[in-house]
């Protein structure tokens, strides 16, 4: 397993369960989870990631918004202004954003969550550092372990970026190239060390 550090923009998406609620005179909210723990994101072929728990650790007292469809001029909710609200428990990153009744859009959104026809979300984030795994059939895995957050987004259809692919895709190819020069120089390194022995 290798341990990389990377500081690269990235997207994530999922289904979820949203839930929507109203109380007694207070605004209504959105609540689910933007990130499951033990989930495996597929990325492309024989590429997959996961997002270890401890990823959020160092990232939640930041400035985070909550957004529609990674749209920053649809913002729903924002962390410093205390109508997001993000934590960390064992399934994964709960949120819960706080609808501004005065926002049609927002509400626009509200309704569609109510009613089902809108039950997905994403992340936007920096990866800060991530273990790569090569598997005995030739796929790799990424776990990431650290993470600086930006955003949430409630989404109808969430997906990988295209650059967010290729650019794992070009790290593929780069581990696997360097992977193949270690194994060469490791077999360079035994025959040398057996003609000495034949000598």
């Amino acid at each position: 397993m290798i341990t990389r550090d990377k500081f690269d923009r990235q997207v994530r998406a999922q289904l979820t369960e949203f839930q929507t609620r109203e109380e007694a005179d207070q605004a209504p909210h959105i609540t689910g989870y933007f990130s499951v723990f033990g989930g495996v994101y597929e990325i492309g072929p024989g590429m997959t990631e996961s997002v270890d728990r401890h990823a959020f650790d160092k990232t939640l007292g930041g400035d985070i918004r909550a957004l529609t469809n990674h749209d920053t001029t649809l913002v729903l909710g924002r962390t410093t202004a205390h109508t997001l609200e993000l934590r960390v428990d064992e399934h994964g990153l709960w949120g819960d954003v706080t609808i501004n009744p005065n926002d049609q859009d927002a509400m626009n959104l509200y309704e569609r969550v109510k009613r089902g026809d809108v039950d997905q979300c994403s992340f936007g984030f920096n990866i800060v550092s991530e273990e790569t795994e090569f598997r005995d059939d030739g796929s790799i895995h990424w776990t990431i372990t650290e993470v600086e957050l930006h955003e949430v987004s409630v989404c109808t259809f969430p997906a990988y970026e295209d650059t967010n692919v290729s650019a794992r895709q070009a790290q593929r190819e780069e581990l696997s190239k360097n992977r193949l020069q270690d194994w060469k120089e490791s077999m360079r390194a035994r025959i040398n060390k057996e003609d000495k022995i034949n000598a």
